[in-house]
């Protein structure tokens, strides 16, 4: 666990995988879950193999550039409800952890394992958003789940509103795993609430006894990232600090455009990668993956970029 704390604090850049559900409906045509979406794809040949194909081809792109490597389990939507709902039981959790530490196992290279967390409602409106102490004790199951399964981190995926965000917090707090908070953000620089950037990582800091590693956004495009951390509010010792990374969509279209979207957007890979860069030049970002719409050609142009002078 300190070996991931060191990584991202040491590394000038770390490559975090690309999209995995736009491609495993896209390109080998699978089905979700109606309850925990992807996390059930591991009980079936065609979705491991999927898995591990997507996996092990964003890994070889961090092995040829030589970039630490971090993946995520496909478990946003496995909280507790939805488990208990499916007629699953909590060995969904360890099940997935297992798997992409099979995969770990056969990196040969510097790979981290994060347990992939997410907000109970809608994480594009802020929609059945938990309070501080609600938010605790609903995620606090999964977190302790991912602590006995063994992950090296925990990642909480695009949360809309601060007060769950606070929750999510402090339950993988209490597991003594290093974690991440990933904010769903949008171009006023501002969560779905209205929370500040700036606000929500000193509020967070503050309430939890070992704070986030750092903090991130995710299903977002670059440029509206880059706008967001340029609001006045935002442009912030503490921002440049402790925001440190970037999942990243081609399309820079809103999430209420995305979401109502019905076929993909998506954008060219050189176009993206340099809009990443500009993060990380101006802003000091280092953990770059990619989210809807990113393929092995994107995540090539990342990691072609980052070292050829951006990390320097």
């Amino acid at each position: 666990m300190q070996n991931f704390i060191q990584c991202i604090h040491t590394n000038k850049c770390v490559l975090l995988e690309g999209a995995l559900g736009e491609r495993l409906k896209r390109e080998f045509h699978l089905s979700f879950h109606p309850d925990v979406a992807m996390a059930d794809l591991i009980y079936s040949e065609a979705g491991r193999a999927a898995l591990r194909s997507l996996w092990n081809g964003y890994l070889d792109i961090a092995r040829r550039h030589q970039l630490p490597f971090l993946a995520t389990t496909p478990t946003r939507r496995a909280n507790s409800e939805r488990v208990l709902k499916s007629g699953m039981t909590h060995q969904i959790i360890s099940d997935n952890v297992l798997f992409l530490k099979e995969i770990q196992s056969h990196a040969g290279m510097e790979m981290y394992v994060g347990g992939l967390m997410g907000c109970k409602g809608d994480a594009y409106t802020g929609s059945d958003a938990l309070n501080e102490e609600d938010a605790y004790r609903f995620h606090s199951w999964q977190a302790e789940q991912f602590k006995e399964a063994g992950a090296d981190f925990l990642f909480a995926g695009i949360m809309p509103v601060l007060s769950e965000a606070i929750g999510m917090a402090r339950a993988m707090c209490s597991t003594g795993i290093p974690y991440i908070i990933s904010f769903t953000i949008e171009r006023n620089g501002l969560l779905i609430d209205g929370t500040s950037i700036h606000q929500a990582i000193e509020t967070i800091d503050a309430a939890t006894d070992v704070p986030p590693v750092c903090y991130m956004t995710n299903c977002v495009h670059p440029g509206i990232v880059y706008d967001a951390l340029h609001r006045a509010f935002n442009d912030t010792d503490l921002v440049r600090k402790r925001f440190l990374g970037i999942q990243a969509n081609t399309s820079p279209l809103s999430y209420a455009e995305l979401d109502n979207a019905v076929d993909l957007k998506s954008s060219d890979p050189v176009a993206l990668a340099c809009d990443m860069m500009k993060l990380r030049q101006e802003n000091g970002l280092r953990i770059f993956g990619g989210c809807c719409g990113t393929d092995y050609r994107h995540m090539e142009e990342v990691a072609r970029l980052l070292t050829a002078g951006a990390c320097l």
